[in-house]
């Protein structure tokens, strides 16, 4: 199966996610092709068997890009199997009403894109403290601790199950191959 794999990442840990998804899904015999939805203008989805988008919230959006392209690509993406990767720390944590948010970050992008995902996924991404400045290092510490947790701004934090992450591409993948 030939696969696209288009993501936007705004502090490398979305990038590490379809860089790992890609390596998967490689190894398990199919042709994939990664890259930034920066660098997807003009590309045919056409050749392609289904895609994998990925994105990470911030502030209760995706990367304009991200949106951008899934607007542009609404039509092809509609036409193939696809997974839409929703990366973010609320993703982490088990809070109702961080849920429900993430929940509508994906309702606004589908109504922004006019795409609807074949398959929404909800990935814990990471405290990147090393890439911040001052105050957004500030505003990670204190959202940290409004969740009880204690971080280090001298120290990353990952919070991506890569095992169940693994599990759920291999499912979406064995789906998609049936569905072609």
């Amino acid at each position: 199966m030939k696969l696209l794999i288009a993501y936007a990442s705004t502090e490398g840990q979305t990038r590490k996610i379809a860089r790992f998804c890609a390596d998967r899904l490689a190894d398990a015999g199919h042709f994939v092709e990664l890259m930034r939805v920066e660098d997807a203008e003009g590309l045919a989805l056409s050749r392609f068997d289904a895609a994998i988008l990925a994105g990470s919230v911030h502030i209760g959006k995706y990367q304009e890009a991200l949106v951008d392209f899934a607007r542009a690509s609404a039509k092809e993406l509609a036409a193939m199997p696809t997974l839409f990767l929703s990366v973010s720390l609320a993703a982490a944590g088990t809070d109702a009403e961080d849920w429900k948010g993430l929940e509508d970050c994906v309702a606004a992008f589908r109504a922004a894109t006019g795409w609807a995902p074949g398959r929404v996924a909800h990935v814990a991404g990471a405290f990147r403290f090393t890439q911040y400045d001052f105050f957004r290092a500030w505003a990670m510490r204190w959202i940290a601790a409004q969740k009880g947790q204690e971080v280090h701004h001298h120290e990353d934090r990952e919070y991506t199950d890569w095992p169940v992450l693994a599990r759920l591409v291999d499912e979406w993948a064995g789906q998609a191959v049936e569905a072609g």
